[in-house]
């Protein structure tokens, strides 16, 4: 105590500081992530991550890491990024011992839905009703509705290219993968395509992303918004209940469907949802139905939007590819359907590739390690912390996929074991997309009758356009820069 007294205020403040900063230099450093490779920075820090994620830059930030220092990465003092194949296989495996971390629930709040849950028996039983009616055979009933669509793009694009002398792929690829999740979840569409214009609805689906990723990056800051508005942080608050709307609305017109026709109304992909109501035993209340709703209409439209716009527009500046596709193309039969088109394997793989080169969803699925921690690609990681894993790096890995920049639809003739599991544009395991077989279905439709329509397509310069336009802006989903993609074919 003698000691004690003999110091004064400000030395024992400095002491104070002193130890403080050695705890907290202790607890960071004796951090089980600290022997992993990566930047000293991120052993102490998650702002550079939250940084790139507001700048639309984290996948080509965390790629870098792993260009630096390999296939472990640890990217936050709680996260680390993987691109080995193995190791992804286990973190996503069907099992589903790596659950979905709290990321999800952040990025949509919210009622929980089939997309965002990490409870694994609610995702279990909503999975269990939606999936039969979205998977490869329950689309059958739904082929010529698709078409239908895909045709009226098509129609849609040829008149803008006579008046305008181009037409923006971009816009109409929004329209067209709006109006066919509208109208097969909800059995009537939100009419994108007859109305040509853009509404508040397109400009919240253009947004959703950002909005999103905003979520994710702040989640206290969102909550502060719901009564302090924050500039620009407030928008994503805005745009989720808008899109609650969106889907509360529809859900009510199909409501009155399916009461006045009973059992004989339309099948839609929700069907099962709805069946599941009449049931005491499995009654779902509206809001889950909302919820599952909301997860249609941002994953079936924004998703399928973007590859699409990025295979059209990287055909169109690969003339000796396009050539390759067109001669598999001109095999078809007059009227042929996706049915023919399945049977077609250079489309295949032109499709593979662009979802290689150009996933919609680029950046990391993060897992919980389950309890007892796993060993991965030679490091072992505790229980609790965060792993995951990016399909923009996986897609990239040069000991994978040779000359990974490289657009080669010819690389998948014969794909090796590692490249088929390094393959996660639809992510994996249980929870991999539910509407992955629809997309393929609106991809082979839109490309065939695209190029059969306009086989000198190319890339049009008009009001400036470039390739700089093309540059992506990766939040959750990836699009163009400039969200347009203007395509002539004179």
């Amino acid at each position: 105590m003698e000691v004690l007294g003999g110091l004064e205020s400000g030395q024992l403040l400095l002491i104070a500081v002193g130890v403080a900063i050695l705890g907290y230099t202790y607890t960071i450093l004796s951090n089980p992530l600290a022997r992993l490779p990566g930047p000293w920075y991120t052993l102490w820090t998650e702002t550079i991550l939250k940084y790139n994620v507001v700048r639309g830059q984290r996948p080509q930030w965390v790629h870098s890491l792993h260009e630096k220092y390999g296939t472990v990465v640890r990217i936050t003092p709680k996260e680390v990024s993987i691109q080995d194949p193995n190791a992804v296989q286990q973190m996503y495996q069907i099992k589903g011992e790596f659950l979905k971390s709290q990321f999800y629930e952040v990025f949509l709040p919210g009622n929980k839905n089939v997309f965002s849950t990490t409870d694994v028996n609610y995702h279990r039983r909503h999975r269990k009703l939606l999936a039969s009616e979205i998977s490869e055979s329950g689309l059958a009933v739904h082929r010529p509705t698709v078409d239908d669509k895909v045709r009226m793009a098509i129609e849609g694009m040829a008149e803008e290219m006579e008046k305008r002398g181009a037409t923006d792929v971009y816009r109409w690829s929004l329209y067209m993968a709006t109006d066919v999740i509208g109208e097969l979840s909800f059995g009537s569409s939100f009419r994108m395509l007859e109305s040509r214009e853009e509404t508040q609805y397109t400009r919240d689906l253009k947004l959703i992303a950002f909005a999103g990723g905003l979520r994710s990056t702040f989640p206290f800051l969102m909550k502060v918004t719901k009564y302090v508005p924050l500039p620009v942080l407030s928008i994503g608050t805005q745009i989720r209940e808008r899109i609650r709307v969106y889907a509360t609305q529809a859900l009510s017109r199909h409501y009155k469907i399916v009461e006045e026709q009973g059992r004989n109304a339309k099948p839609t992909l929700l069907s099962k949802l709805y069946r599941a109501t009449e049931d005491d035993k499995d009654m779902l209340p509206f809001d889950e139905l909302r919820e599952d709703a909301m997860a249609y209409i941002a994953a079936g439209s924004d998703t399928t939007t973007n590859t699409l716009t990025y295979l059209i527009w990287t055909l169109c500046k690969h003339p000796d590819i396009k050539a390759k596709l067109l001669a598999e193309l001109n095999t078809l039969p007059d009227g042929f359907t996706d049915l023919d088109l399945k049977k077609l394997p250079y489309l295949d793989h032109v499709i593979q590739e662009t979802l290689r080169l150009h996933s919609a969803a680029p950046s990391g699925l993060p897992r919980v390690v389950p309890q007892g921690g796993a060993t991965l690609a030679g490091h072992f990681i505790p229980g609790g912390y965060t792993v995951s894993a990016q399909a923009y790096s996986m897609h990239r890995n040069p000991a994978v996929y040779p000359e990974p920049l490289k657009f080669d639809p010819s690389r998948w003739e014969n794909p090796t074991r590692a490249m088929k599991d390094a393959f996660v544009p639809f992510g994996g395991g249980s929870r991999i997309c539910l509407g992955l077989h629809l997309a393929k279905m609106e991809l082979r439709l839109a490309t065939a009758r695209l190029f059969t329509r306009f086989p000198n397509a190319t890339v049009s310069h008009l009001e400036g356009f470039t390739d700089e336009d093309m540059v992506p802006i990766m939040f959750f989903l990836m699009k163009p820069k400039s969200q347009r993609c203007l395509i002539d074919a004179h």
